[in-house]
């Protein structure tokens, strides 16, 4: 290892003496670089070396070339000019023989392309040992071309050999041909060669499609600036002709004689080529299309994306392929909500062209196709999610508002009160075909709320909850909600009568019982608030709340309910209360974890002010928890904790007795 060490070093020799020679380094400074770069190589060169050996050292040589480039301009700046006392004529000329003299002395050397050597073989050694990581072989990737250096074809073959499932290096390595080898016949090569390697990669077949777009534009960029009329890539017949008028001081006759006879046959030639100019490009738009479709039939998505990039290029003839999509997209996904509700949204697009007076219309026309869309998607499929989509579109249009609004609505002077009765009629029409659901229900009853119908929300409310959604949990907490806020404003202050709380008690108990701990924990909470300064209800809600929690077991809804209920009793009746409350709570079969941890903690909170029960009462909770969840390690950590903070040696010399019992080691506990 010290042999390979040395010899690397040796070969540095030129380089440093280079850097002396020229003044860029000292020789201390060439001592330290030396010995940095001594430590680096033999943290190469140990028996495993890691990946952030080789970053660091490459890190280095960064910083150290950026140092010397610096340097070098820096003295260049400063070097004197032979010729200062010379007469200033001429001063052109002289200022060229300065340049050529200052040139001549900082002629490239060694020095200037040593560091970009090292760094590219110290990113070779780095991928030879990290074959499969892809950041180490991306950053050498970029490296190569921020430098421009030859040897980006050799390491882009390299890394696709080892990777030839990676859709990234693919397009990574025909952008690089497209854009800055400006070999169009290669970038094609590699993604066809992509495509063969990675078929269901629906990037490959985006980008290729985009690549190729992209071609086509250039083409035809080319062709008008050439002079020549390609109407048949444009959407606009008149653009090419318009722009050619403008600028026909740049365009000079070969034939300085009028219009002959040819004229004429020569157009109807120059049209001929654009029609089989067009068709090639047309040709290949389509083959890939179709080699992507029967690649990845099912994928909905990629048809969605190929549209949109033939929305967003400006291209002619494309209006026959943007229907054959949208046919293959409704033939093959008409079967799904995300297809007709995709279809309907993509009738409110292309505005671009509409004035401010007639956009209103033109908006309206839209609309009215939109909402044909989704009344046939609904007959086809009536479900729960057709209809949410359905709903969610309507609020998305009545209330721009919205973080995920339509944006085409922001602007316009529309009257929300003239949907209303759309609207409701999608949520009537989903219940009466039974695909209501309860997020649909709650939007339902939301809406009524929003638009100040509160007596007709709290007549849905109680006649959904108490038909087909009545395990809605949800649903239930918007109805008690409702229930409270009518009788508060009923009586004008936020203090109920006995009749009152009397009949939201009954509310709360028809439904608790029925619903499990988690599907009920907003009920639960809601109930705690209303009842705690009420000791009757809430202690009827207390045995509700056991007998719930011993058929829910540990779980942490069922911890989140009895934890607010010592909460609300040690807020309301002191500590004593609390602690057996908890002790009731406990008693029930298998508490939960976070429950015995929410106990500790307030035992512990108690210790710090100065009770004295709090600590004895502590270790009685950590040692019931730890004898039901003995692999616990946070908790033997904990307890662990606290012993060491009372400093009681006795009691932490059997905790360590118990944590060796159970497998664990000191350090482990520390």
């Amino acid at each position: 290892m010290g042999d390979t060490v040395q010899y690397r070093l040796e070969r540095m020799t030129d380089e440093l003496d280079d850097l002396e020679r020229r003044g860029l380094f000292t020789r201390q400074e060439i001592a330290e670089i030396v010995r940095r770069r001594r430590d680096f190589e033999f943290r190469l060169r140990r028996r495993s070396p890691l990946r952030a050996d080789f970053l660091d050292y490459i890190a280095y040589e960064l910083r150290l070339d950026a140092l010397r480039n610096l340097r070098k301009r820096a003295i260049i700046r400063a070097t004197p000019d032979d010729d200062e006392d010379d007469n200033r004529e001429g001063e052109d000329e002289e200022g060229g023989k300065k340049k050529t003299k200052r040139a001549k002395k900082w002629k490239k050397s060694v020095s200037d392309v040593a560091g970009v050597r090292r760094v590219l073989d110290i990113y070779r050694m780095a991928t030879v040992r990290f074959k499969g990581d892809l950041d180490l072989w991306f950053r050498y990737l970029e490296f190569c071309r921020d430098k421009r250096h030859g040897r980006m074809k050799q390491v882009l073959a390299q890394a696709i050999r080892y990777h030839p499932k990676v859709p990234g290096l693919w397009i990574y390595a025909a952008a690089w041909e497209f854009d800055q080898n400006l070999n169009v016949a290669a970038a094609r090569a590699l993604m066809q060669s992509g495509l063969r390697s990675c078929p269901e990669s629906e990037d490959m077949w985006i980008e290729y499609l985009r690549m190729e777009l992209t071609y086509l534009n250039k083409l035809k960029a080319r062709k008008v600036a050439l002079g020549e009329d390609v109407k048949t890539l444009q959407k606009n017949s008149n653009d090419a002709g318009l722009w050619k008028e403008e600028n026909k001081e740049l365009f000079m006759s070969l034939n300085e004689q009028g219009e002959n006879p040819e004229s004429g046959s020569a157009g109807v030639a120059t049209e001929e080529k654009e029609d089989l100019f067009w068709q090639q490009g047309l040709l290949i738009i389509q083959t890939i299309y179709h080699g992507a479709v029967e690649a990845l039939p099912s994928s909905f998505t990629l048809r969605k994306k190929f549209l949109e990039i033939l929305n967003s290029v400006d291209l002619a003839h494309s209006d026959e392929l943007k229907i054959e999509v949208l046919d293959d997209l409704k033939k093959d996904f008409s079967h799904t909500e995300d297809y007709w509700d995709w279809f309907a949204r993509l009738q409110l697009t292309d505005l671009t062209n509409s004035n401010n007076s007639n956009r209103k219309d033109v908006l309206s026309n839209k609309l009215s196709k939109s909402i044909q869309v989704y009344d046939e998607a609904v007959r086809r499929l009536p479900t729960s999610k057709m209809y949410s989509m359905y709903a969610k579109f309507w609020m998305d249009v009545l209330y721009p508002d919205r973080e995920d609004s339509i944006t085409l609505f922001q602007d316009a002077e529309f009257d929300a009160s003239e949907f209303t009765s759309s609207i409701l009629k999608v949520y009537e029409n989903a219940e009466s075909c039974g695909c209501l659901s309860e997020d649909l229900a709650c939007q339902y009853v939301s809406l009524c709320l929003k638009l100040e119908r509160f007596e007709e929300a709290k007549n849905l409310a109680e006649k959904l909850c108490n038909g087909p959604l009545s395990n809605a949990g949800n649903l239930w907490s918007l109805r008690a909600s409702i229930e409270i806020n009518s009788l508060a404003t009923a009586m004008g202050s936020s203090s109920f009568s006995k009749e009152n709380l009397s009949s939201l008690f009954d509310l709360f108990n028809t439904v608790l019982p029925k619903l499990s701990v988690t599907e009920a924990e907003g009920l639960w909470h809601m109930a705690m608030k209303l009842f705690s300064h009420e000791k009757i209800f809430f202690e009827k809600l207390v045995k509700c709340a056991m007998l719930s929690l011993s058929s829910a077991g540990g779980s942490d809804s069922g911890a989140s309910v009895s934890s607010a209920v010592v909460g609300w009793v040690l807020q309301r009746d002191g500590v004593k209360q609390a602690r057996k409350m908890y002790k009731r709570f406990l008693a029930l079969p298998r508490p939960s974890l976070k429950f015995f941890q929410y106990c500790i903690e307030l035992e512990a909170n108690l210790a710090s002010i100065g009770n004295h029960d709090a600590l004895a009462n502590a270790r009685k909770l950590y040692d019931s928890a730890i004898d039901l969840y003995p692999q616990e390690r946070e908790l033997w950590r904990n307890y662990y904790n606290l012993e060491s903070k009372v400093r009681l040696w006795a009691p932490l010399a059997g905790l360590l007795e118990q944590l060796m019992r159970n497998g664990f080691s000191v350090g482990e506990a520390g």
